[in-house]
């Protein structure tokens, strides 16, 4: 097939084109795609309509342009057509995360000749796998995405091999946002409870006619979007572990989000607040993306629930929340 020109609008594709070996057919990205490092030099073609760092200043702002129907993201349209794309990778899983699927579809028709598109909407581990698949099909680089799998297939199975199926399962409390708070879901979910937590909030369920889906299955367990949660629901929980993760927030901006959950009533009667077991983890980078990373956020979600600190990928970008002081 002829070489493509492509264009990715979505962090995670850029993360799967880079993992087999097709960085050479990108010809732009969108303002997000920062990982792996060598892609500065090409354009950007979105940027974010909200601004700050405060999250209820944030989710107030998401809250009014998805009422009035606007897009939280700027797309170049002008630039897109200038360079004359063969593909366009995007996703049609979250308005909030990325550039909406509507308004790319409206940029690729015009093009001329128009780009094709090729959507991704991953809910699972699996579908994550399955992307990179049909990333791979679509850009012709079929060995490599199969060998990207099986790779990543075998460092899930190697780190779960750590889990001790017996011991009495930690509740872990996942928040990827943190006013409102919004408890984890889909994929965040499976890599809870494949690491030997329980995430009661939004636990997996099996498909449809899966069965009890458990063992070999249990890529048939999936979990719904995340969950708003009231702070007294999430509280009684009392999560013996705790991960904040805010999405598409870096681990500086996350700490500060961390922070200011510190003050509330609440916090200092949480299991996981006394035991030192509080974690607060770049979610931009390693969560909150479907791509490969995944893998490294596994292995560190092994490592954390089971004691193993050896299992984490070295430079993981994650901090301790310190035990608070008693007062005497």
């Amino acid at each position: 097939m002829p070489t493509p020109r492509v264009i990715s609008l979505v962090p995670s594709a850029t993360e799967i084109l880079c993992l087999i070996g097709a960085q050479d057919l990108l010809v732009a990205r969108s303002h997000e795609c920062d990982f792996p490092q060598g892609l500065a030099h090409l354009p950007a073609l979105t940027g974010p309509a909200t601004s700050g760092v405060d999250p209820a200043a944030i989710d107030r702002q998401v809250r009014e342009a998805l009422a009035s129907g606007a897009s939280l993201y700027h797309l170049d349209t002008d630039r897109l057509r200038a360079l004359k794309p063969d593909l366009i990778i995007t996703q049609d899983m979250c308005e909030v995360c990325s550039i909406d699927l509507a308004s790319v579809r409206a940029a690729a028709d015009s093009c001329t000749p128009p780009a094709r598109i090729l959507p991704l909407n991953p809910h699972s581990v699996e579908d994550v796998l399955d992307d990179i698949l049909r990333v791979g099909e679509a850009v012709g680089r079929v060995p490599a995405a199969r060998k990207a799998v099986v790779d990543l297939r075998a460092r899930f199975f190697t780190a779960q091999e750590y889990v001790n199926p017996y011991s009495q399962a930690p509740t872990v409390g996942f928040l990827e946002w943190t006013d409102p708070l919004f408890c984890a879901g889909h994929w965040s979910v499976q890599l809870i409870e494949r690491a030997g937590g329980l995430h009661p909030w939004n636990p997996t369920v099996p498909r449809p006619n899966a069965g009890d889906a458990a063992g070999p299955q249990q890529g048939e367990r999936v979990a719904g979007k995340s969950v708003r949660m009231p702070p007294e629901v999430f509280a009684a929980m009392r999560p013996d572990f705790l991960i904040i993760a805010p999405c598409g927030v870096e681990l500086s901006v996350a700490q500060q989000h961390a922070r200011a959950l510190t003050e509330q009533p609440w916090w200092g009667a949480l299991p996981a607040v006394r035991d030192g077991r509080v974690a607060v983890v770049d979610g931009n980078q390693m969560f909150n993306r479907p791509g490969p990373r995944l893998a490294d956020a596994f292995e560190w979600m092994v490592g954390f629930l089971n004691d193993r600190p050896d299992l984490m990928p070295r430079d993981f970008p994650w901090i301790r929340l310190p035990k608070p002081t008693l007062d005497r």
